[in-house]
C-alpha cells in the first residue's frame, strides 16, 4: 500500500447498535477497493475484520479492526467498531482517532439503544455523522420507517442523497437525488451496476426529495443560495457536492444513504461520498494546539494494545502531527521514557503490510514496545505535547477470577497484567474484603471473552464465578465489657486485664481512645491493646465479617508487675472486644449501589417494577433524555445486582443500559441477614477444617 498526504485521507468510524452489519459493509468496501478478491462472510467467519478466534465463534465484533482501502485516490481507514455494549471500550478508542462517525441503522430495526449511544459519542466530540440504512434487502425492511425514526431522534438535519429502488426482497439498488440518475446492481454481490433515468413511478417523490436537499446544501454557500432563490436551473451536481461536503464537516446535514452490505449495493455510491464528503484529517476537529501538519512536531496517539502470539505485543496508533518513521527512537511522554521503534506497519485485519512511514493524520502499528500502552502519547524526544487520551467506560460486571490448578495459579499474575493491558476497560483487583481477585468487564460476555484469552493467549486456565459480597459488620448500640486474661503455670505466668466500652461511630472504619487513669494499665502496654483488637477486625463476632464503623474506649483495667505482657493484654483485648461487640447490638452490612439505568419508555414500567420488588430497590427519580429514553436513578443491595448487566438486557430486548457504582453500607434485614450469617459460618468452619 504506498504512503498517502493528509488531504487524501479518511479516517471512518463505522458504528452502531450491534448486528447492523458493519463487518459485513467493511467487507463489501473492501472488495469494491479490489483490498481482497471475494466477499467473506459474518456467518462463516470468513470476513477481513473479525478474525479473533472470539469473532468467529460468536459472530460478532469484539475488536476494532483497521481496515484501510483505496478509492479515487483516497485511502480511507474504516474502523469496524464493535456493536454490542460488552465491548463499548473498541468503540470509545475508535470514536477517539476517527474523523467522521459512518452511523448504521438496520432498515428492519430502526434507531435501537447502541445506535443512540453512538450517535452521542459522535456528539460529545463533535464528528461529522453520515447515516447509512443498511438491509434494505431484508424481510420488513422500511427505509422511510428508518429515516422517520432518524430524523425523529436526531433532528431535521438528517435528510436523504438518496432513495432506495424497490424494497425487501425486490431491492436492487438506488436514486441519486443530487446526479437525478438510478443505479441498478446485479444480483450477483459483484458490485456492478448500470446507470438510468429514475423510474417514472418514483419521478414525483425523488424531485419533492431532492428539493429538500438542495435547500439544505444551498444554505451554507450564499453565492448558490442566491442563484437557487433566483431559480437558477444551471447548479451542477458538482458545485451541490462540493458545498455538501462543508455542511457535512460543521454538521449543517447529516446525509443518510441506503443499502444492502451483503448484497454489496449501494456500497461504490456510499465510497464516492466518503471521498468527496467525509472530512480529511485536515478538516476534522483539531485536537489542542495541534495542526495535523507533515512537517510539523511528531504528535502520535496510541489508541489500541494487541498482544499478537506471533507478532508480540502489537501497538495501533494515529499519527496527530508530522510524520511518522520507522526504525529508530522515539520518546513517550506519558511515561517519560525512551523507545526503540521498528518497523512500521499498515494493518488491514490481522493482516501487517510494511511501510516507511506514515503521515498526520494516518493510522497504523508498531510491533514491540516495551513501555508504551494504550492512550499513551509517543512523539519527538524533545516534545511536550500530550493528546487527550481515551475516556473508558467503568467496569459494571464483577467476576471471581480462580486458577485452576497451582502451575496456572503462578502465571495467573502476569497473564492478567497482559490482558488490562490490551484491553483497558477490564480491571483487574483483590477484593480486601472477600480476598478473591476480581475481574471486572462491561458485562457477562466481556469476561467469559477475556477468561478465554487469558487460555488461548497466555496459557492460563481460570474459573469465572460471581463473587462474594463483601458484606461488614457493625454495632448499632453499644456496651461495656471486661475480660481478665490469667494463666498460672510453673514459672512466668501471664495476666492482662481490660475494661472496655464499643459504641458505633460514623465516622471511619475503627477508632480507638484510652481514658485510662491511675495507670491502671501501665501506658506500655495501651498499644497492644489496640493492636489486638486491630487484628481481629477482618473477622467479626457475628459471622466473620471484617467489622466497620466502631469505637473502643479502654477506660480502666489492672495489671500484675511480674506476669503482664503484651500478648497478655492483647489477648484479653480481644476476647473482651469480642464478648461487647455481640452484647451491642451487632448488625449485618449490606453493599448498596447507585444505578442510573437508561431503557426506552415503553420499558420503564417492568424495569422499575424489578427493581423494587425482585431486588429489593429503591427509585429516587426519573429523567427523559432524548426521545423515547428514559433514566431511572434506583439504589440495590450489591447482592441483588450482581448479574444486573444480562438481566436488564433481557428484560429490554437489549436496548437498556446501566451504570453502577458502589456507593455506601447499609443494615441488612434480619431474615436475609439469618441466611447469610448461617451460610457464611459454614463456609468458615469448612475452610478452617482444611
Amino acid at each position: 500500500m504506498r504512503s498517502y498526504r493528509t488531504e487524501q485521507i479518511r479516517n471512518v468510524g463505522l458504528f452502531s447498535h450491534g448486528g447492523a452489519g458493519k463487518t459485513s459493509l467493511t467487507e463489501a468496501m473492501l472488495f469494491n477497493c479490489k483490498a481482497i478478491n471475494r466477499l467473506g462472510r459474518v456467518d462463516e467467519g470468513s470476513t477481513v475484520s473479525d478474525y479473533d478466534p472470539d469473532e468467529v465463534k460468536r459472530h460478532i465484533s469484539v475488536n476494532t479492526s483497521v481496515a484501510p482501502c483505496e478509492w479515487q485516490d483516497v485511502k480511507i481507514n474504516v474502523l469496524d467498531a464493535p456493536g454490542y455494549a460488552d465491548f463499548i471500550g473498541e468503540t470509545k478508542a475508535a470514536m477517539r482517532i476517527a474523523d467522521s462517525a459512518l452511523i448504521l441503522i438496520d432498515a428492519t430495526g430502526g434507531v435501537e439503544v447502541g445506535t443512540d449511544q453512538v450517535w452521542n459519542y459522535a456528539q460529545v466530540r463533535n464528528i461529522p455523522r453520515i447515516l447509512f440504512i443498511n438491509k434494505l434487502d431484508r424481510e420488513n425492511a422500511s427505509f422511510n420507517a428508518a429515516l422517520e425514526a432518524a430524523q425523529s431522534a436526531f433532528g431535521s438535519n438528517v435528510v436523504p442523497l438518496q432513495l432506495p429502488l424497490g424494497k425487501e426482497t425486490g431491492f436492487r439498488g438506488l436514486v441519486d437525488l443530487i446526479r437525478q440518475k438510478a443505479y441498478i446492481y446485479s444480483t450477483n454481490r459483484d458490485g456492478k451496476f448500470e446507470e438510468a433515468p429514475i423510474p417514472p413511478e418514483m419521478e414525483a417523490e425523488a424531485a419533492t426529495a431532492r428539493e429538500k436537499l438542495v435547500e439544505r446544501i444551498v444554505e451554507g454557500d450564499d453565492d448558490l443560495m442566491m442563484r437557487y432563490l433566483d431559480g437558477d436551473t444551471s447548479i451542477s451536481a458538482e458545485e451541490l457536492l462540493a458545498t455538501l461536503g462543508k455542511a457535512i464537516c460543521n454538521d449543517s446535514i447529516f446525509p443518510v444513504l441506503c443499502g444492502s452490505a451483503t448484497l454489496n449495493i449501494g456500497i461504490s455510491q456510499l465510497l464516492d461520498m466518503l471521498a468527496i464528503g467525509a472530512p480529511s484529517p485536515l478538516q476534522a476537529q483539531p485536537e489542542e494546539n495541534l495542526k495535523p501538519t507533515a512537517n510539523g512536531p511528531l504528535a502520535v496517539l496510541v489508541f489500541k494494545t494487541a498482544a499478537d502470539p506471533y507478532v508480540g505485543k502489537l501497538t495501533y496508533f494515529k499519527v496527530f502531527s508530522g510524520t511518522f518513521k520507522g526504525d529508530g527512537t522515539i520518546y513517550n511522554g506519558s511515561k517519560g521514557a525512551s523507545e526503540r521503534i521498528g518497523q512500521l506497519y499498515h494493518v488491514r485485519g490481522k493482516e501487517q503490510m510494511p511501510c516507511n512511514q506514515l503521515e498526520a493524520g494516518d493510522i497504523g502499528a508498531v510491533a514491540k514496545l516495551q513501555v508504551t500502552q494504550t492512550g499513551d502519547t509517543i512523539g519527538d524526544a524533545d516534545s511536550s505535547v500530550r493528546i487527550k487520551g481515551i475516556d473508558f467506560p467503568s467496569p459494571l460486571f464483577r467476576a471471581a477470577v480462580k486458577a485452576k490448578s497451582k502451575a496456572d495459579l503462578e502465571k495467573i499474575g502476569t497473564a492478567l497484567n497482559r490482558l488490562v493491558e490490551e484491553d483497558p476497560t477490564i480491571k483487574v483487583e483483590r477484593d480486601p474484603g472477600t480476598g478473591e481477585t476480581i475481574m471486572s468487564g462491561m458485562g457477562e460476555s466481556h469476561v467469559q471473552v477475556s477468561a478465554e484469552k487469558l487460555h488461548r493467549k497466555f496459557g492460563v486456565d481460570v474459573t469465572i464465578e460471581l463473587p462474594k459480597v463483601p458484606y461488614r459488620e457493625t454495632i448499632m448500640g453499644s456496651s461495656k465489657a471486661e475480660y481478665k486474661h490469667k494463666k498460672q503455670t510453673g514459672g512466668h505466668g501471664q495476666y492482662g486485664h481490660v475494661h472496655i466500652e464499643v459504641t458505633h461511630t460514623e465516622d471511619g472504619e475503627f477508632e480507638f481512645t484510652e481514658t485510662v487513669v491511675g495507670g491502671n494499665v501501665p501506658r506500655n502496654y495501651i498499644p497492644a491493646v489496640e493492636k489486638g483488637i486491630r487484628e481481629i477486625l477482618h473477622e467479626g463476632p457475628l459471622a466473620g465479617f471484617p467489622v466497620t464503623n466502631i469505637k473502643v474506649n479502654l477506660f480502666d483495667g489492672s495489671y500484675h508487675p511480674v506476669d503482664s505482657s503484651e500478648m497478655a493484654f492483647k489477648i484479653a483485648a480481644q476476647q473482651a472486644f469480642k464478648k461487647g461487640a455481640l452484647e451491642a447490638k451487632p448488625a449485618l452490612l449490606e453493599p448498596i449501589a447507585d444505578l442510573k439505568v437508561t431503557v426506552p419508555d415503553s420499558f420503564v414500567g417492568d424495569v422499575m417494577g424489578d427493581l423494587t420488588s425482585a431486588r429489593r430497590g429503591r427509585v429516587l427519580g426519573m429523567d427523559q433524555v432524548g426521545s423515547g429514553f428514559t433514566v431511572i436513578e434506583a439504589q440495590a443491595p450489591l447482592a441483588e445486582v450482581q448479574r444486573y448487566a444480562t438481566d436488564l438486557r433481557s428484560m429490554t430486548q437489549g436496548r437498556g443500559i446501566f451504570s453502577m457504582v458502589i456507593s455506601h453500607y447499609e443494615v441488612c434485614p434480619n431474615n436475609i441477614a439469618d441466611q447469610i450469617i448461617t451460610t457464611h459460618k459454614k463456609e468458615l468452619e469448612a475452610a478452617h477444617a482444611h
